[in-house]
C-alpha cells in the first residue's frame, strides 16, 4: 500500500514537470498571461506533488521511540504548506494579469497555446482521477490534496482553452488577462478547501460527528456485556485515527474477562473505521452487584 501511494505521487511529479515545460514554452511564444498563469498553477502542483511524495515516505514510517504515535501528521503539514503555496501563486497571477490589462499586449501563436492547453486537460484529468482513487483507498490527505490541485488545473485549463479560442475568433486580447484573473480566483478556492481539510488535525480536532457516532454505536451494541462508557476522545493524524475511552464493567468482572471485552470492542471499531488505534480504560461500576436494582443494570437478568 505504501508503494502504491508513493508511485501515485511519483506519477504526479512526472506529469506536472512535463506540463510545466509545455506551458512555459507556449506562454513565452504566445505572450499569453493566462497560459503563464496556468504554468504557474502547474508549478505549484509540481511543488505540491514533490511535498506529497516526500511526506508520504515519512508518514509511512512506523512509530518509533521519538514518535510513539507515528508520523501521520507529516501529511497534514504538507497539505497546509501546499495551500500556502497556492495562495502565493494566486497573488502573483493577479499581479501579472492586472499589469497585462493595463498594458494591452497582443497574444500571438494562439494555435500552439490551444494545443498545449488541450493536452493539459487530458493529462491532468487522467492523473487526478488516478490520484483521487488511490487517496480514497488509502485515506491519504497528501494524495487527496494533490488530486484536488490537479482537478482544479483541469477546470482552469478548460477556461484558458476556451478563452484562447474566443480570442482567436474575436481578436479581443483583453480577454486573456481577464481569464487569468478567473484562474486566480479558482485557485484561491482550492487553497481554502485544502487548508480546511489539512489544518484541523494539527490542532487535534475531533473526528467528524458521523465517525464518533459510529464508534458510539459499536459500543452500544455490547450493552448486554458492559454497563456504559464515557470520556470518548478522538483525533486524526494523517490517515491514522486515534480513539480512547473509559469503559464501565461490573465489579465482579476479572482481568481476563475485561481484557477479552476490550479486544472484541477494538476489533469491532477497527472493522468500521480503518487505520484506527483504540485505547480503552476499564472502570468498575460504582455500585456493588448485590446493592444494584435490577432495573439499573443491563446484566441483572444474567445474574
Amino acid at each position: 500500500m505504501f508503494k502504491t501511494r508513493t508511485s501515485a505521487a511519483g506519477l504526479s511529479v512526472f506529469s506536472n514537470t512535463l506540463l510545466i515545460l509545455l506551458k512555459v514554452a507556449a506562454g513565452i511564444l504566445s505572450g499569453s498571461v493566462s497560459i503563464i498563469a496556468e504554468a504557474m498553477h502547474s508549478g505549484i502542483d509540481l511543488v505540491a506533488a514533490l511535498i506529497a511524495f516526500f511526506s508520504l515516505r515519512i508518514a509511512g514510517r512506523p512509530a518509533d521511540r521519538e514518535h510513539p504515535f507515528g508520523h501521520g501528521k507529516v501529511e497534514n503539514i504538507s497539505g497546509t504548506i501546499e495551500a500556502g503555496l497556492i495562495f502565493v501563486a494566486a497573488a502573483f497571477i493577479v499581479y501579472a494579469a492586472t499589469k497585462r490589462i493595463m498594458a494591452e499586449v497582443a497574444v500571438e501563436y494562439l494555435s500552439i497555446g490551444i494545443a498545449v492547453m488541450a493536452v493539459s486537460v487530458v493529462v491532468n484529468t487522467l492523473v487526478s482521477r488516478h490520484l483521487l482513487r488511490i487517496s480514497r483507498e488509502t485515506d491519504s490527505i497528501a494524495l487527496e490534496a494533490d488530486a484536488r490541485h490537479l482537478t482544479t488545473d483541469v477546470y482552469t485549463s478548460l477556461g484558458v482553452l476556451g478563452g484562447l479560442i474566443v480570442v482567436r475568433i474575436t481578436g479581443l486580447n483583453i480577454l486573456d488577462p481577464i481569464i487569468a484573473l478567473g484562474v486566480a480566483l479558482f485557485i484561491l478556492k482550492t487553497a481554502y478547501d485544502v487548508t480546511r481539510r489539512a489544518f484541523p488535525p494539527l490542532v487535534d480536532v475531533k473526528l467528524p460527528e458521523e465517525e464518533e457516532m459510529l464508534i458510539s454505536s459499536c459500543i452500544m451494541e455490547h450493552y448486554g456485556e458492559i454497563l456504559g462508557f464515557h470520556e470518548l476522545r478522538t483525533r486524526k493524524s494523517g490517515r491514522e485515527r486515534q480513539i480512547d475511552l473509559h469503559l464501565v464493567v461490573v465489579r465482579s468482572a476479572n482481568v481476563e474477562q475485561a481484557h477479552s471485552m476490550c479486544d472484541h470492542l477494538e476489533s469491532d471499531i477497527k472493522s468500521r473505521l480503518h487505520y484506527a488505534t483504540v485505547t480503552i480504560h476499564i472502570e468498575p461500576c460504582e455500585m456493588k452487584c448485590e446493592e444494584c436494582p435490577s432495573s439499573y443494570c443491563p446484566l441483572a437478568k444474567k445474574r
